[in-house]
């Protein structure tokens, strides 16, 4: 996006004027942590030219995160909730121990809830409960995968009724943890209660497995996701290297960005053809990947094949218009498309060939995060925190250039990242497979 086209600005409720019990420092040198200022800012585009001289208006700056000398909301006053969206991915749990503990330990705040199931936590036809969240309950859930409060998909358009619970049960602080679709229908939420003209701060912190929503360096659970997917690819690899033309085949998670993917197989250095959303490829003909596929066997005996799972989609012939829940695609199962595919097309030539297909994607979803996600997720979740109690709202706790900062919601979802073709990391995964750069015939 252009520079004239982002706008960081983060909306409030109002004045921040209480002083905070979290007791830092101002004055650099003193040994003594500081408070973050409201004008700390960071660019967001990093890349320069040498002579280029570019004037950054406001706007145009991500504001720094973290803790404020002063604060919006009264402690003793706070009613907080946590809503877990969507499909599963690691680090939820960490997400809301985070989120629980700040509010506790660092704020005072002693009414914490967890709507239970998704947005359906928030309709009174469901029958869920709230969970009340304290310290305790939440003191070894990160050893675990899943989240404690449940999750799923849609209603997030429900808005009114949603909003309505808010305010029947006195909540001033909501904390939506989930992807493109789940921060959409918090943004909703965010202009309702504007609306309506309540003290509601909204805050969204951002949760896709896939990790394409944009302006965040890298959502949680992704290098987790990336860790077992290595896993599935060297099973694979071994059982394709001991065997007679042997072909492993692994579908990983990237419904429109091929992130996993891209990093799974620079990870393991085992993968010989990576085939993601972003880069059409075909089947058939000489620069075909079938054609491919044989003439790798021939040289080495073996080989590795890592596809996305929205990869592809112009090959079904049953390819669906319908949507899920969450208002995405229903996709067509690229993995097992492939593997008949690739077994049909070696029958067919008399050729010998071993095929090992691996669909790791729920054991990938289900597993609690490593420790370099887990650490990102007390971090994400302790800076929503820390922005939701000075008042502001309509906003993601994101992290960008290395830099915990804030993101407007309504410019988080305008736009989804994908991987560029063009870019870097493209290209080390064309160099560390040797994959041809593009598998059309023309």
């Amino acid at each position: 996006m252009k520079l004239d086209d982002l706008d960081f600005t983060i909306s409030k409720l109002g004045l921040a004027k209480l002083p905070s019990p979290i007791m830092l420092s101002k004055v650099m040198g003193d040994m003594i942590a500081n408070y973050v200022e409201d004008d700390e800012r960071i660019v967001f585009d990093i890349n320069a030219k040498p002579g280029e001289k570019i004037v950054f208006e406001e706007k145009h700056l991500l504001e720094k995160a973290g803790p404020r000398e002063f604060i919006f909301f009264d402690p003793d006053k706070v009613h907080a909730a946590i809503v877990t969206c969507g499909g599963l991915c690691p680090g939820l749990n960490d997400v809301i121990r985070a989120v629980v503990l700040a509010l506790w330990h660092q704020y005072g705040v002693r009414r914490i809830s967890g709507a239970q199931f998704g947005f359906r936590g928030f309709l009174p036809e469901f029958g869920f409960p709230f969970v009340q969240l304290k310290p305790d309950v939440v003191k070894h859930i990160h050893h675990m995968g899943g989240t404690i409060l449940g999750s799923s998909r849609g209603h997030g358009q429900r808005t009114s009724e949603i909003v309505d619970t808010l305010e029947a049960e006195g909540i001033n602080m909501l904390f939506t943890v989930g992807g493109d679709g789940t921060q959409r229908g918090t943004l909703r939420i965010a202009e309702e209660v504007e609306r309506r003209g309540l003290n509601v701060a909204v805050i969204g912190i951002p949760k896709t497995i896939d990790n394409d929503l944009s302006f965040i360096d890298r959502s949680f659970g992704f290098v987790t996701a990336v860790s077992e997917a290595i896993k599935a690819v060297t099973g694979a690899h071994v059982e394709a290297h001991d065997a007679v033309n042997g072909v492993g085949l692994i579908k990983l998670m990237g419904r429109e960005a091929g992130f996993i993917a891209a990093a799974a197989a620079l990870g393991s250095r085992d993968v010989n053809f990576v085939l993601i959303p972003e880069l059409r490829f075909e089947l058939d003909g000489e620069n075909g990947l079938l054609a491919h596929l044989e003439r790798r066997l021939e040289r080495r005996n073996h080989a590795v094949i890592v596809v996305a799972e929205g990869a592809g989609q112009h090959l079904l012939e049953t390819t669906s218009t319908k949507l899920d829940a969450s208002g995405n695609k229903v996709l067509g199962d690229i993995g097992l498309f492939l593997r008949d595919k690739i077994r049909s097309h070696f029958a067919s030539k008399e050729v010998e060939m071993n095929m090992r297909y691996i669909d790791p994607s729920y054991t990938i979803r289900a597993a609690p995060a490593n420790p370099v996600d887990s650490v990102y997720c007390a971090r994400l979740g302790a800076y929503a925190v820390h922005a939701a109690m000075t008042g502001r709202t309509k906003m993601l706790a994101s992290h960008v250039n290395d830099t915990f900062v804030h993101v407007p919601t309504e410019l988080a979802v305008s736009t989804r990242k994908c991987v560029n073709l063009d870019g870097e990391l493209w290209r080390d995964v064309v160099e560390a497979t040797g994959q041809p750069p593009l598998m059309l015939n023309y």
